[in-house]
């Protein structure tokens, strides 16, 4: 359909900033949600205003806000198309041994249970419209990194979209999992000169959410070229 809807969460800055202006461009309405409501108005101004983005204030570890950003969409756009679960947190230094377990906490609550809230309240809208869901995993969720509880949750976001494509298997909706490595984004104080840009993730979902209706791009992997020695 014309202007289908495009539905971020995590969309305040970094990769769900980048992903919303690149589809903007490329013709959906959006749906922002973040906790800083501030910064997503400020967004949503340069990207068409009310006629083509809706703002949700929403933190992704409560299902009641996630229930209501859903009801939001639907009564603002009709329809949901496309979900990018992208909200989430780094870690931080310690490993098992030191790190703070609150900040464990939240970063669970927020990476992984804040992932399956937004897919649970997101797919009767998704199985209607035959849309097509996309998780923020990481490359952090392909390999063992010793002490990291941040990759721990990013191999549950895989799993996560692993079990999901399966339970809708059959219903049209497409399910792709985004997995980038090093991100210039505020996760990180001093990222190295070869890290990627936002851009470079928001035209990889792009690129998965412009295929044919006959194609599902299960997973992309993106990482930084090495530097040249």
């Amino acid at each position: 359909m014309a202007d289908p809807v495009f539905l971020i969460t995590g969309a305040s800055s970094g990769i769900g900033a980048a992903t919303a202006r690149a589809v903007a461009q490329a013709g959906y309405r959006l749906v922002l949600a973040a906790r800083s409501r501030d910064k997503l108005d400020d967004l949503a101004g340069s990207l068409g205003g009310e006629d083509r983005v809706l703002t949700v204030g929403c933190d992704v570890q409560d299902g009641n806000q996630q229930a209501a950003m859903v009801a939001q969409a639907l009564d603002h756009f009709g329809r949901i198309d496309v979900v990018y679960a992208n909200a989430g947190r780094p870690g931080e230094p310690g490993g098992f041994s030191g790190a703070d377990a609150e900040v464990w906490r939240d970063m669970v609550l927020t990476n992984v249970y804040g992932v399956a809230l937004t897919v649970q309240h997101c797919l009767p809208a998704l199985r209607r419209s035959r849309g097509h869901l996309l998780l923020t995993g990481s490359a952090a969720g392909r390999v063992t990194i010793p002490g990291s509880m941040y990759s721990a949750t990013k191999w549950a976001v895989s799993a996560i979209g692993y079990n999901v494509r399966e339970e809708v298997r059959g219903s049209g909706i497409r399910v792709s999992l985004i997995e980038p490595g090093m991100v210039d984004t505020a996760f990180f104080d001093t990222p190295p000169e070869t890290a990627l840009k936002p851009d470079d993730i928001a035209r990889s979902v792009l690129y998965a959410v412009s295929q044919p209706r006959h194609v599902d791009v299960n997973e992309i992997l993106v990482r930084p070229t090495p530097a040249i020695e």
